[in-house]
């Protein structure tokens, strides 16, 4: 995983099964490009669309995700909801999060084997629902949307356009515009990741948990979850703003906000939070502030 990677274009991957994997040197974003082309049904599931650098990178609600050229991965997989209750697919990207996480994990353990890791930032977890830290930085974000794709029968077949951005090879001072808690996995590991084999084995880790999440549900993800966890009994802040940017991020413009303590992560993936006003609340999607 510390190997010298090959040029960009020289990549060997797939997407799940048999899908294709398609390049892009550069493109606006790998998210939009593949709800477009998924909901015309140029697109059959579990393709994976991967760039170099994008030049409209977001994450959730329009945020900016800095995308510099040959550093990191930006990458889409579209995935098929077969044997996955709609009402379940939020649960995707936690099994997403989690899949990952133990991916970086163990690179993190095997840099600190070698005496090549960087000691003073903290282990990585797992920020509900779906964001990767390490210590309070993030370092990996995760946006999926349903997308309904044209089918034989007529009736058109839901699936999940997930877009995953890693900060892998590049440095901390690359984000420090945004004015947020980042680092990157070079940072983290002492040393230079092989992109490649990296994406290659996160492919192949997500679409074996997603079947494993199709036998067993969400329920072995919450306890890895909770293996990992950090925030259990932390104080937070629950931000409810579909409208919400890198402009109102910290003005809370069209925001709500609920602070309070974490209590748990609940069975079916959702957050036990108990509001300062005494409340107790059974959090299914928001942001969660740290």
């Amino acid at each position: 995983m510390f190997s010298k990677e090959r040029t960009f274009n020289d990549w060997k991957l797939g997407g799940f099964g048999s899908a294709p994997a398609f390049l892009f040197d550069s493109i606006e974003s790998t998210h939009s490009l593949m709800k477009a082309r998924a909901a015309a049904g140029e697109i059959e599931p579990g393709t994976l669309f991967v760039a170099d650098t994008q030049t409209a990178g977001h994450g959730r609600h329009e945020r900016t995700w800095v995308s510099p050229a040959g550093q990191n991965l930006y990458f889409n997989i579209l995935i098929p909801l077969d044997g996955i209750p709609l009402a379940s697919a939020p649960q995707v990207t936690q099994v997403a999060a989690l899949t990952f996480a133990e991916v970086f994990k163990s690179l993190q353990d095997d840099a600190n084997a070698q005496g090549l890791g960087n000691q003073r930032v903290g282990k990585i977890t797992v920020k509900w629902p779906n964001d990767i830290l390490c210590g309070k930085s993030k370092f990996c974000g995760i946006l999926a949307e349903i997308v309904y794709a044209p089918s034989a029968s007529g009736a058109p077949k839901p699936a999940i356009s997930m877009g995953v951005g890693i900060n892998v090879n590049s440095s901390p001072l690359d984000y420090a515009h945004l004015g947020r808690a980042v680092t990157t996995l070079k940072e983290i590991c002492g040393q230079t990741i092989n992109r490649e084999k990296l994406l290659q084995m996160l492919i192949a880790n997500l679409e074996r948990a997603l079947g494993q999440f199709r036998a067993f549900g969400i329920r072995p993800w919450v306890a890895a979850w909770k293996r990992m966890d950090q925030f259990i009994g932390a104080r937070g802040t629950i931000v409810v703003n579909n409208h919400c940017t890198d402009q109102n991020r910290n003005s809370g413009a069209g925001a709500i906000k609920k602070t309070g303590t974490i209590l748990d992560m609940q069975d079916d993936g959702s957050l036990l939070f108990k509001c300062d006003d005494g409340t107790t609340e059974t959090v299914y999607s928001a942001d969660l502030e740290i």
